[in-house]
Order: C-alpha cells, then sequence, then structure tokens
C-alpha cells in the first residue's frame, strides 16, 4: 500500500531544478518509506528505472562498480546482469540501501558528470554513518529528509482530505474551528499518537486491525532499531543501546532532561556525546537543548550537555510505555479517549517535538531563575521551546489538558527586555487568544 507523502514534491523539485547535475539521497531513520517513495517517484516520472538494492544485491552487480572508470563498460555490465537497458535522459536509477555498498555512493559523483540517466540514493542513517570511512562523499549529492507520516499524511492514509485544510484555514485566520470539529479532530490526532507515523504500523491501521496487531508491527521497528544500534555498539560497549532504551524512562520524569545516571551511576556525557549525537544523526531520536539566553542565535548559546531527547516516531514511544499482554487493546484505547493519565504528558510533548523537527525547526528549551514579587526566594522556571520567526523569539508552553496556567510565559517577558513575535500555548481545547498568547490545539502545531 503506497501513501501519498509530501516529500514527493520535493523530489519533483530537485528532478526539475537539478535537470540531471545532481543525484539526491533520500535519508531517513528505516521504515519510515525511503524506497517506497523513490520506486514511486521513478515510476511516475521516468519512462523506465532500475533498481540496485544493495542489501540483495549480487557480488558481481557490486564488483562491476570496479569498472566505474571506464562508464561504458561499466552500463554494458550493468544492464547485461540486470536483464534491460534504460533510454539515456529518460532514466532513473535508484541505489537503494546506499549505506551497505559506500562505493556506490562515491561513484555517483562520475555518474551524475556522465550525464546519461538520474540517481536516487536512500540510506538509513542509523548505519550510513558508520560506513563512509575511507570515501570521498560526493558534492553532486543532494539530501532529502524523510521523516515519520505527519498527521496531515495520517489523515490522507485515512481518505480524509477534509480536515487539515480547515485546520490550517482555522490558524491563518486564528478562529476556533468550534467544538464538535475539535472534539472530532483531537479524537483523529489521538488515534494519530496511538498508531504513530511509521508507514508498516499505519497500513495495519488503514487495514482495521487490531491494535494488538499495529503495535506488533511497531515492536518490530523497535527490533530492528534495537539490532541496528547492536551493531554501531560493537565499538562503543552499547552505549547507544543504552540511551535509547531509557528514552521512556527519562521522558517519564517531571522535567524530562536526560540523566546519564539512569543508564550508569558513574555515566558522564563526555564519555556519551558521541552516542547521544548517533541516536539523533539517525534519525530515531530528536534532542531538544536548552539555551543559557534566548536569542535569535540559539545555537550559540546552545548548552550541548543540558538536554532532553525525544523519540523520532510518537507511536513507537507508546510502543515502549505500553508492555505485551492482554491490556494492549485497552491501554490504546484509553490514549485515543484521554483516559491514559499520568503518561499522557510525555507523549504530547514528544509529538510537539517530532512537529516541530519535521517542520524544519531547531529544537531549544530555556531554563531560567526569576523570583516572583510574592516571593522572597528565586525559582527556577522553563520554557518548553523556543522557536525563531521572523528573526524574533517565539516561546512555547506544552500542556497536555485545557490547563492554561502560564507563569512561565509572564516572567520570561518580564526578565528579557526582548519582542516576542508570538507565544503559543499548545494545549487539548479549541484554538483562542487571551493575554497576548495565542492557545493553539496541539493538531495545529505542524503549522508553526
Amino acid at each position: 500500500m503506497n501513501f501519498k507523502r509530501k516529500i514527493y514534491d520535493k523530489l519533483l523539485k530537485w528532478k526539475e531544478e537539478s535537470n540531471g547535475k545532481s543525484a539526491v539521497l533520500i535519508e531517513g531513520a528505516r521504515r519510515v518509506g525511503k524506497s517506497t517513495i523513490a520506486q514511486e517517484f521513478a515510476q511516475n516520472e521516468y519512462e523506465d528505472y532500475i533498481i540496485l538494492d544493495f542489501a540483495l544485491e549480487s557480488n558481481d552487480v557490486r564488483n562491476n562498480f570496479d569498472n566505474i572508470g571506464d562508464l561504458d563498460t561499466f552500463f554494458r555490465n550493468l544492464f547485461v546482469l540486470k536483464g534491460k537497458d534504460l533510454p539515456k535522459k529518460k532514466s532513473v536509477i535508484i541505489l537503494d540501501e546506499v549505506q551497505l555498498f559506500p562505493k556506490a555512493r562515491q561513484a555517483i559523483k562520475y555518474l551524475v558528470a556522465d550525464g546519461r540517466y538520474d540517481y536516487i540514493e536512500t540510506g538509513s542513517l542509523i548505519s550510513i554513518k558508520r560506513n563512509v570511512k575511507g570515501i570521498l562523499i560526493p558534492s553532486e549529492e543532494e539530501k532529502i529528509k524523510m521523516y515519520p507520516m505527519d498527521f496531515e499524511e495520517f489523515l490522507w492514509a485515512k481518505g480524509n482530505t477534509v480536515t487539515m485544510p480547515a485546520i490550517r484555514e482555522a490558524f491563518e485566520k486564528r478562529k476556533p474551528l468550534g467544538d464538535a470539529i475539535h472534539r472530532k479532530t483531537m479524537q483523529l490526532f489521538r488515534e494519530y499518537i496511538a498508531v504513530g507515523g511509521m508507514p508498516q504500523a499505519v497500513v495495519e491501521y488503514v487495514n482495521g486491525e487490531s491494535f494488538a496487531v499495529i503495535d506488533r508491527a511497531k515492536q518490530g521497528i523497535l527490533s530492528l532499531y534495537e539490532e541496528d544500534l547492536g551493531k554501531y555498539d560493537e565499538e562503543e560497549n552499547e552505549k547507544a543501546s543504552l540511551i535509547f532504551k531509557t528514552i521512556p524512562k527519562q521522558l517519564s520524569d517531571h522535567e524530562m532532561h536526560f540523566r546519564f545516571s539512569e543508564i550508569n551511576e558513574n555515566a558522564r556525557y563526555m564519555n556519551y556525546v558521541e552516542s547521544v549525537e548517533f541516536v539523533e544523526e539517525s534519525m530515531i531520536g530528536n534532542i531538544c537543548v536548552n539555551v543559557t539566553a534566548p536569542d535569535v542565535l540559539l545555537d550559540f548559546y546552545a548548552e550541548r550537555n543540558n538536554f532532553k531527547l525525544y523519540m523520532g516516531d510518537t507511536g513507537l514511544l507508546v510502543s515502549q510505555l505500553i508492555k505485551e499482554g492482554d491490556e494492549t487493546e485497552g491501554l490504546y484505547k484509553a490514549l485515543i479517549y484521554d483516559k491514559l493519565g499520568a503518561n499522557l504528558g510525555m507523549i504530547f510533548e514528544n509529538v510537539v517535538a517530532q512537529m516541530l523537527k519535521a517542520n524544519g525547526n531547531g529544537l531549544f528549551f530555556h531554563e531560567y531563575g526569576f523570583k516572583p514579587e510574592d516571593s522572597s526566594n528565586e525559582k527556577k522556571y522553563e520554557i518548553d521551546f523556543l522557536l525563531i520567526k521572523g528573526k524574533k523569539i517565539c516561546p512555547i508552553e506544552v500542556k497536555s489538558s485545557g490547563y492554561t496556567s502560564h507563569k512561565s510565559f509572564d516572567y520570561f517577558i518580564k526578565k528579557y527586555p526582548i519582542k516576542v513575535q508570538d507565544r503559543y500555548i499548545i494545549y487539548t481545547k479549541d484554538l483562542k487568544f487571551e493575554d497576548g498568547i495565542t492557545y493553539i490545539p496541539v493538531y495545529m502545531t505542524g503549522l508553526l
């Protein structure tokens, strides 16, 4: 089952603007749909194509890359080995799972310069980083990141093409959707949170399978991630695996700050920093870093050893939280009907981080001290997320309910004499504007 994905339009733009002068590498975590979209694009936008799947290709195909210095021989052998040839200037060659055969990625420089065909690469970042040592990364390679399905893509998979335009219009006009539509949309969004955006799980959901079956699909993906992390950890003493496994526990803490003591009481950031970065670079986790000052140059003030680590896909986080057993169906329904209770806060904050990241935002939060007028002591406050919009700071608070307290916002404005473009509280009720703050339902986060 092929789903409509927004990355398709990015590939169209690459094809038109590149005009054969660059290859494109679709980067992403495993099972987000990279190979599927590459093949669908090839079928629709070219006269013909060949897929070289380096998870399955023969040694003969691999050895043929030794002929890259003689491209006439290279293509003659390739077409004989694959049993077909391609019309020039009208075809594309897909290098699937290219991280498994770095020599093919290095060959892109010469293949693009040759100009006979277009080239699409797909790579799972969880292993691509380890397989580039000793090769020249081609400058002729453009990169497009592919994330799990977002809420709109999830709605498309259900055949729903009307809800998101209504959400977008309400957001742009700053008008509420109304109680009936808001309630229906929140239920759809909770379904999205529960199922997640991994196509394999969405297929089961669309086919009407039980939540136990959907969860089994996600558990399989988590097992694949753990296997891949285990391969990386052969040189890292299981550091990345441990970091990934502790994400739910880290997020269950009230502050959600990543604490290395949950891994080992003697663990320190400096000894784990490469593994933490690897989890993020592999796109299976999203790091949100504290900034010491709320300045538009957020990266400059980033305090890298003070961070939160979210799951790349919230549906996978739900599967990490819900243990296998007879209660799986009931627990999923409790989440969808807003009866899960204590764990809902971490799930909502995780999905907000996921949506902000997929929309091209960096993830930053800010801790600060402030002494309220009615207090004799300075207290610690936190802004959940800071975005830059129009060269101005945009602070965001996340509430997993309809609770609308905003002391952190008020003190933030008092402490820092900065211009705030917009202040948002993301919560579960309908859109409203009050006290200089825009309250938006969580399903509008992807529009920020």
